[in-house]
This record gives structure tokens, C-alpha cells and sequence, in this order.
């Protein structure tokens, strides 16, 4: 774990750690609606990254934009949504984000700057460089982060959009979310090369950093935001990190092509919320005691949400053609 640096506070660490246990309390009861067949279509968990989003959408302010992927619940979280509205959304409920049109993998909360999930792999990076252009051309000082993983670098739109951002010096930041797996095949046999290695070739500062590691992921993320806010942008980050779940709820035997063995591993060694809650008690900054009273305060705001959001109203059928075309 990273050291301090005088650019936090207590309140400040506290709220990294509580986002990151929020981020995991809303996965498992999300994952606990599916398997008990109240959801419908599929979702894909976030458990495991939360020190990602965590990190770098808390170097952002309200103002800045993100782009989001089809597992994007952990970034939603991160930019500011709450459990009752995002919820009802999975559920289909009209008091959800899009009213509950947008479901798991089109969630967006735009008072929060969260401009959407996309279901596409690498579908939101168009949108992620479209925001910083408008940006740019409008002077305005926010920055847009574009998420996506490993996977979505064999999209050919990344380098399109790369090769853009790097001509127009555009304040956009892209975060591959690097979980060692595209879907079912590790990420080694789908990408030749480096991953950095390719936004270099744009011209672009490329960054790798533990995604386990919330201070270092969010020193970067500082450091990076605030360059692009002083024109400097774009840049490249590479996260390590791991998805604890299959590539999404119905993926549940995964000895085929990943071990048992390596799940336990970053689990058990690796877990960002244990790496951080350790490092708060190590440096006095919060006892074990309250670090689960606050973990009990989350659980409990989960629960009730979840039973709002099942009891609540879905929208009218006569809603089925609203948002769907501008006039």
C-alpha cells in the first residue's frame, strides 16, 4: 500500500474505504437478485476491482465525465449513485437512473457526470473522446475518464479515438481495467504485446499501476486529472486487478479456464478492501471496530433499498417509446 502524502485527510481515507465496501455490498446483493431469479437478464460483477473506480473517480470531481463498460456498477457507485436508484434500475422499477430502461449494462447517472454503461465491448470509447473534445472546444476545465478492459483493446475504435485524442491534445484519460481475463480466455492468449506499449505508439504517457491498491491508483489518478485539466492530456493507465466472479452471474464454472487455486490467491492475498483496511488500522487512522460498524451501517442501507426497490412501481407500459428517439 501506497504512503500518505498530506493530500488526504481521515474523512477522506474513510470515504475511499466506504465506497470500496459499498461498491461490494451492491455486488453481492445484485448477485443475490439474479440467483434468486429476481432480476431479470444477466449482470456482470464488479467484486473484486472496486480499488479501480474507487481510486480514480475519487481524483475527479462532480463535474468530470466517465464512460462506463457492461460491468460498470463499481463506477456508477464510485461517481456518486446511490443504492435505492440504482436498484430499482436493475430491477426494472421507474424510480431507477433511466427508469429502469437502461437495466445493468446501460445504467447511467449523468448528475454525476457517469454518461453510461455500454453493453458493446470498448462501445463507450467514441462517447469518452467525444465528451473531452466537447470539453476543449467549449474551455471547459473537466476531464473525462474512459473505462474498459483488457478485452476491449482488440477494438480497433480504441485506436481510432486514441489517434484523435492524441492530435487535438484532448483531456481524456483511458483506464484499461486489466482483469486477466477477456470473457473465458486468458488475457495473455487474446493481446501480442504490451497494452501500455500501444498508447505509446500515439504519443501518449502510458501508466501501469496495481489495481489492488486504492493510494496508488488514486495518486495517479490526481496527478493525471490534474495535467489534463492544464492541457497536458490524454493519457493511458494499465490496472491489475481481477474479477472475483465469472465473467457474469450465469458463469459459475470456471475450473475450465481459470484454477481454484488463483481465485484463492487474490482473495486471500490480494483483496483491495482488506489491503486498505489493514492499512488504516496500521496507520491509526481507524480502528477494526469501526471499519465494521461502518461495514454493518452499508449492509444495512443495501438491505432496505433492495426491499424498496422490489416493492416499488414499474413504469407505465405506455412508457415502452419515451427516451427512446429525440424529436
Amino acid at each position: 500500500m501506497s504512503a500518505s502524502d498530506n493530500k488526504h485527510n481521515r474523512e477522506d481515507y474513510l470515504r475511499m474505504y466506504r465506497q470500496m465496501v459499498r461498491i461490494r455490498t451492491f455486488e453481492d446483493n445484485a448477485n443475490q437478485l439474479y440467483l434468486s431469479a429476481k432480476m431479470p437478464g444477466l449482470t456482470h460483477m464488479y467484486s473484486g476491482e472496486e480499488a479501480v473506480a474507487v481510486g480514480i473517480c475519487e481524483a475527479l470531481t462532480d463535474s468530470d465525465r466517465i464512460t462506463s463498460t457492461h460491468r460498470g456498477h463499481g463506477h456508477c457507485v464510485a461517481k456518486g449513485a446511490e443504492f435505492q436508484a440504482m436498484f430499482c434500475e436493475l430491477l426494472g422499477k421507474e424510480e431507477g437512473y433511466c427508469r429502469g430502461k437502461g437495466g445493468s449494462m446501460h445504467i447511467a447517472d449523468q448528475s454525476h457526470g457517469n454518461l453510461g454503461a455500454n453493453a458493446i465491448v470498448g462501445g463507450s470509447m467514441g462517447i469518452a473522446t467525444g465528451s473531452a473534445l466537447r470539453a476543449k472546444l467549449q474551455k471547459s476545465d473537466d476531464v473525462t475518464v474512459c473505462f474498459f478492459g483488457d478485452g476491449a483493446t482488440a477494438q480497433g475504435l480504441l485506436y481510432e479515438v486514441m489517434n484523435m485524442a492524441a492530435l487535438w491534445n484532448l483531456p481524456v484519460i483511458y483506464a484499461c481495467e486489466n482483469n486477466g481475463y477477456s470473457e473465458y480466455t486468458k488475457t495473455a492468449e487474446i493481446a501480442a504485446g504490451s497494452i501500455t506499449d500501444r498508447a505509446r505508439a500515439f504519443g501518449f504517457e502510458a501508466f501501469e499501476v496495481d489495481g489492488q491498491d486504492v493510494l496508488a491508483v488514486n495518486e495517479l489518478a490526481r496527478e493525471l486529472a490534474g495535467r489534463c485539466r492544464r492541457g497536458e492530456g490524454p493519457f493511458f493507465i494499465e490496472l491489475q486487478t481481477y474479477r472475483y466472479h465469472g465473467h457474469h452471474v450465469g458463469d459459475i464454472n470456471r475450473e475450465y479456464y481459470r484454477s481454484k487455486a488463483e481465485e484463492k490467491e487474490w482473495k486471500e492475498n490480494r483483496d483491495p478492501i482488506e489491503k486498505f483496511s489493514k492499512w488504516l488500522t496500521g496507520e491509526g487512522i481507524a480502528s477494526k471496530e469501526e471499519l465494521e460498524s461502518l461495514k454493518s451501517e452499508i449492509r444495512d442501507d443495501a438491505a432496505a433499498a433492495v426491499d424498496y426497490a422490489l416493492k416499488a412501481k414499474y413504469p407505465d407500459a405506455r412508457e415502452v417509446d419515451m427516451h427512446v428517439f429525440a424529436d
